[in-house]
C-alpha cells in the first residue's frame, strides 16, 4: 500500500506539535516538512523527511527555492481519478499528498512594525507557500488543505469519520485557502502602492480583503443580514453589555472620528452619527453639563465618548440617562462597577485617533473610495474677509464650532459659544433649513445665541443664510467661501457687523 504523505510548512507553529503527533500516530502519515518547521518536529521525536531530501534537489537561494518542484505540485495536483495522470507520476516517481498544512510568511504583522523596509517586506512575501496552498486546494477532491491553526481539532475529527465528512471539511478549507490567499495578495498589492504610489494614492485596481470579524444579528433593519470585517478590535475592545449592533458599530466610529479633533478634555453625544452636543472644559463633568444642555431630548438612546479616562462621578451623572454606547480611552474601576449595573449598555474603550487611508462606499455597480478626511487646517491658513476681525473669543468659539461641523450631515450649521455647541442643524435640503433646525434647538434648550459663532460646512450660496444667523444673535461665521456670491455673503456681514472667516476647505458629509 503506497504511504500516505502530508507536507508540512508553517510559519506560525502553534499547535503543529500536536497535529503532526496524531498524524503520525494515529492517522498513518509520513511527514514531509521543510527548514524550521522539519527541525522543530524531529526535536520533538516526531518522523520527518526534509522536502529536500525527497525531491532530490537542495533548497537554495536563502530558501527561496525549496517547494516549487514537480514532486511537490505534481503530488498535489495529479488527478487521481485519471488513468494517465496516475501513469505520469509512477513514471517520474511522483508520490500522492494528500495533506497540505501551511500558513504564509507574516506580511501582514512584518509590515505593521515601525521600522519595516520595503526590503523586510518585500522578503516577507511568501512564494512557496500560496503555490503549495493553491494547489491542493484545486485539488480538494482529494487532498486536505489546511492555512488555519485552529482547523486542527476539526481536520482530525473528519479524518476519523472519513466519507461524506471528510469531504465536506476539504471543501470548506479549500474556500479558505482561496479566501486567505486572496486577503494575502491585496495586503501585498495595497502595501506596494502605498510604498510606491504614495499611501493615500488610489490604486488601478481595488483589493479589499479583510477577515471576518463577527456576523450582526442584522443590519440597519431585521430583515437585513450584516456582518463585520477588519480590524475593528484593534481599535475598540467592550468591556460590557449587549452585543453590539450594526447600527452601534457605525455610530461608534463616528464618535471615535469626532473626539479625535480634539485635545482639550471633551465629550461628545452623538445620535445616528450626528453629534447633538459637543463640549470642550477643564474637566469631563463640565463638559457633560454643556453638551448636555444642547440637546436634552435627543441623547435618549444615543453614544456618548469622552476623550479622557472616565471617573465615577461623571459615569454616575451619565448612568441617569438610557444610553446605548459609552466610549472612553479608560474607565476606573468605580466608573465600571456604576456603568456596568446596566445590563444593556455598552461600555467600551477606544484606542482610536484619526485613522488615515482610504475610505470606501458601495453604489449600484461599483465602490467609490476616497482618501479620509482628515487635513488639518490652521488659522494662519484662513482668510478674514469682512472689514471688521474676529475678537480672540470669536476666534476660539469658531475654531471648535468648525471642528464640530465636520462631522455633521451636510447640509450642516452649527452654532457655538466659547468652545461648546449651542444649537446644531443636520442633514436638510436647504442650508437655511438647517440653521433654523439649529436656532430652534437651542431655544428648545433655553441657550441665547447672542454673541455665538455659526459654523457652515459649505459656502453659503445666497446671504439669506447668513442673514439669518445674524437675526439670531451670531456675531460671527466660518465656512469655506468659494460661491460665485460670496461678495453677496461677504456685503451682507459687513452689514450687520459680523466677522466672516473663509477656511478654504468643504467638509460635505454625504
Amino acid at each position: 500500500m503506497e504511504k500516505k504523505l502530508a507536507l508540512i510548512s508553517v510559519s506560525d507553529k502553534t499547535g503543529i506539535v500536536e497535529f503532526a503527533k496524531e498524524l503520525t500516530h494515529h492517522q498513518g502519515y509520513t511527514i514531509l516538512s521543510t527548514g524550521g518547521t522539519a527541525k522543530l518536529l524531529a526535536e520533538k521525536g516526531i518522523p520527518v523527511t526534509e522536502v529536500s531530501d525527497y525531491t532530490g534537489f537542495p533548497e537554495m537561494m536563502d530558501g527561496r527555492v525549496k517547494t516549487l518542484h514537480p514532486m511537490i505540485h505534481g503530488g498535489l495536483l495529479c488527478l487521481r481519478s485519471n488513468p494517465e495522470h496516475m501513469k505520469q507520476a509512477a513514471e517520474h516517481g511522483i508520490g500522492m499528498i494528500d495533506l497540505v498544512v501551511v500558513n504564509l510568511y507574516p506580511f501582514e504583522s512584518t509590515v505593521a512594525k515601525a521600522g519595516c523596509t520595503i526590503a523586510d517586506a518585500i522578503e516577507n512575501i511568501d512564494i512557496g507557500g500560496p503555490s503549495m496552498l493553491r494547489s491542493a486546494a484545486k485539488n480538494h477532491a482529494s487532498v486536505t488543505v489546511v492555512c488555519d491553526n485552529r482547523d486542527y481539532p476539526a481536520v482530525l475529527e473528519a479524518m476519523r469519520h472519513g466519507g461524506e465528512e471528510l469531504q465536506q471539511m476539504r471543501r470548506k478549507l479549500a474556500l479558505k485557502v482561496y479566501q486567505r490567499t486572496s486577503a494575502y495578495d491585496a495586503a501585498i498589492a495595497n502595501y506596494l502602492n502605498g510604498k510606491f504610489n504614495g499611501e493615500d494614492s488610489l490604486p488601478e485596481t481595488l483589493n479589499i480583503g479583510l477577515p471576518l470579524v463577527q456576523k450582526m444579528r442584522y443590519g440597519e433593519n431585521p430583515h437585513q443580514k450584516a456582518a463585520l470585517y477588519g480590524d475593528f478590535g484593534k481599535y475598540f475592545r467592550q468591556l460590557h453589555g449587549k452585543e453590539l449592533s450594526y447600527n452601534n458599530i457605525i455610530d461608534i466610529s463616528a464618535a471615535a472620528n469626532l473626539i479625535a479633533e480634539f485635545d482639550k478634555p471633551t465629550l461628545a453625544i452623538l445620535k445616528h452619527t450626528n453629534p447633538c452636543g459637543v463640549a470642550s472644559c477643564d474637566n469631563l463633568v463640565d463638559a457633560w453639563n454643556q453638551a448636555f444642555e444642547t440637546d436634552k431630548q435627543a441623547p435618549f438612546g444615543g453614544i456618548i465618548v469622552v476623550n479622557r479616562k472616565m471617573e465615577a462621578d461623571l459615569a454616575q451623572i451619565i448612568a441617569g440617562i438610557f444610553s446605548e454606547v459609552i466610549i472612553a480611552p479608560d474607565f476606573s474601576d468605580e466608573a465600571l462597577e456604576i456603568l456596568t449595573k446596566k445590563k444593556n449598555l455598552r461600555v467600551m474603550i477606544s484606542t482610536c485617533n484619526k485613522v488615515g487611508g482610504l475610505q470606501y462606499k458601495s453604489v449600484v455597480g461599483g465602490i467609490l473610495a476616497q482618501d479620509s478626511d482628515a487635513i488639518e487646517e490652521l488659522k494662519a491658513n484662513m482668510e478674514v474677509v469682512t472689514k471688521r476681525q474676529p475678537t480672540e473669543e470669536e476666534w476660539r468659539a469658531m475654531l471648535f464650532g468648525w471642528k464640530v461641523v465636520k462631522h455633521v450631515k451636510s447640509n450642516a450649521i452649527v452654532y457655538a459659544g466659547c468652545e461648546r455647541t449651542l444649537g446644531i442643524g443636520a442633514g436638510q435640503m436647504s442650508r437655511v433649513d438647517s440653521s433654523q433646525i439649529a436656532v430652534w434647538k437651542a431655544g428648545e434648550a433655553k441657550l441665547p445665541l447672542e454673541g455665538s459663532v455659526v459654523a457652515s460646512d459649505a459656502f453659503f450660496p445666497f446671504a439669506d443664510g447668513l442673514v439669518a444667523a445674524a437675526k439670531a444673535g451670531a456675531t460671527a461665521a466660518i465656512q469655506p467661501g468659494g460661491s460665485v456670491r460670496d461678495a453677496e455673503v461677504i456685503a451682507a456681514a459687513d452689514e450687520n457687523n459680523m466677522a466672516m472667516v473663509f477656511t478654504g476647505v468643504r467638509h460635505f458629509r454625504h
